[in-house]
């Protein structure tokens, strides 16, 4: 066997995106940054960067998390403290020609967190904002309001990730605050599925399910009319039986 030589294969570069997603205003958003620079200088993306040669793919997704959105990584082996977000691999997109600049593999992750505040641009972007995914989706990718890259996909992927996997899971949970009503959680399912979702069904489901909600201990009366009791996301990462998406 011939001996190892790293000149006989072309270099390429290693990113991370993110797909970051939020419910506000009863609408499933996404984190999208203007380019400041080219290739596609004022296109919106997926924020993200180069992978640091003494950075692993999860640390990398986590650096460029803080510097977008100031939010932590959740680490799932330790009880979430409410200021984290939830950070999984999504994918990895390699076309060859996905970069102009030189040939770039970029692995992709889904983060989800509650409600977030105004986001800020930072590294290579001149803006940033929140976008209702439908919107974004809708513009097409080679359309001239489209998104850069084939971050269209990335986000197609990343949304349907996120729909399927409230279905059997309880990361629904994740877009909630620590502490949250079955309504406010609705509204998450709602936002995310794009449905309307019968309150009473709804409710005897998610409190039926075991481990998938506990009680919080107390009440609010922030979405207004009479107090609602407190919940908090239970142990079980796994729902049975499932919510399943209704047909639309």
């Amino acid at each position: 066997m011939s001996p190892y030589d790293p000149s006989a294969f072309p270099p390429f570069a290693v990113t991370v995106d993110l797909v970051v997603l939020t419910v506000q205003r009863h609408a499933l958003c996404a984190l999208v940054v203007r380019r400041g620079e080219q290739p596609f200088q004022g296109r919106w993306a997926l924020p993200g960067g180069f992978v640091r040669d003494d950075e692993d793919l999860a640390g990398a997704a986590a650096r460029e998390l803080a510097e977008e959105t100031g939010l932590c990584a959740h680490d799932p082996t330790v009880p979430d403290e409410g200021n984290g977000a939830h950070l999984e691999q999504l994918a990895t997109y390699g076309d060859p020609k996905r970069d102009p600049r030189m040939r770039v593999v970029s692995v992709a992750h889904l983060v989800l967190a509650p409600d977030l505040p105004a986001p800020r641009a930072g590294g290579d972007a001149n803006s940033a904002r929140w976008a209702p995914v439908d919107e974004l989706l809708a513009a097409g990718g080679e359309a001239p309001a489209g998104l850069a890259f084939d971050h269209e996909r990335i986000l197609a992927d990343g949304v349907e990730r996120a729909r399927s996997k409230i279905e059997y899971s309880s990361l629904a949970t994740a877009f909630c605050p620590p502490e949250f009503t079955v309504g406010e959680l609705r509204r998450v399912y709602e936002a995310v599925w794009g449905v309307a979702l019968d309150p009473r069904n709804f409710h005897r489901k998610v409190t039926g399910t075991p481990g998938f909600l506990v009680p919080a201990g107390g009440t609010t009366t922030r979405q207004g009319g009479r107090p609602a009791q407190l919940f908090r996301a239970g142990g079980a990462t796994l729902l049975n039986p499932p919510m399943l998406r209704p047909e639309v």
